[in-house]
């Protein structure tokens, strides 16, 4: 990977840092995102989305590093962290405890946030680019089906956002979601 952004990355990467909402491809479908430290953007993505709040948001990052700020990840046994880690980077979002202060807006009404390592190569760069994870929930407007191209997010949501051109990942479904606690499968992937 080069250290240098391309301009389609910079145009992405000064959205982001202005506090915008973007979409980008992922393993599945294409993502809406955010700087997930940023509660206007966030509001901005919930609102674009139509996606109330309490659902809580899953942020996808290049390395579990990136992570670690959100995460309270000593409540996990070494057994748990070695099946989350066997399983990434890839499309499993594992929902982990967050540490005390991390925003409601990302949390939404739960005490758990779900996370992803990524293994698709753009996110790998955005996110590395950029310093942190991502917010990320799928590009489409409520009760539409899920953007596969950056044309259906262009056809969806016009010029409301920065769209990173690029393919998918291939994958059928969006990221299989697994409670890193107990195992539970709360979304087949």
């Amino acid at each position: 990977m080069s250290n240098e952004a391309s301009p389609v990355f910079e145009k992405v990467l000064t959205s982001l840092k202005a506090e915008k909402v973007i979409a980008y491809p992922t393993e599945a479908v294409f993502g809406l995102g955010c700087d997930p430290d940023s509660e206007k953007a966030v509001n901005e993505l919930l609102t674009l989305k139509k996606r109330p709040w309490q659902k809580g948001l899953i942020l996808i990052a290049d390395n579990y590093r990136q992570l670690q700020p959100y995460l309270d990840d000593k409540l996990l046994t070494k057994d748990q962290k070695e099946v989350i880690f066997a399983c990434w980077p890839g499309p499993v979002t594992w929902v982990i405890p967050a540490k005390a202060g991390t925003a409601k807006w990302l949390t939404g009404q739960f005490s758990t946030l779900a996370v992803r390592v990524s293994d698709h190569p753009l996110v790998k760069q955005l996110c590395t680019f950029y310093g942190k994870p991502l917010v990320s929930t799928s590009a489409n407007l409520n009760g539409l089906e899920p953007c596969r191209t950056a044309e259906e997010v262009r056809q969806q949501f016009g010029d409301k956002l920065s769209v990173l051109d690029g393919d998918v990942g291939g994958r059928k479904d969006p990221s299989e979601i697994r409670d890193a606690l107990t195992g539970e499968l709360y979304r087949q992937g």
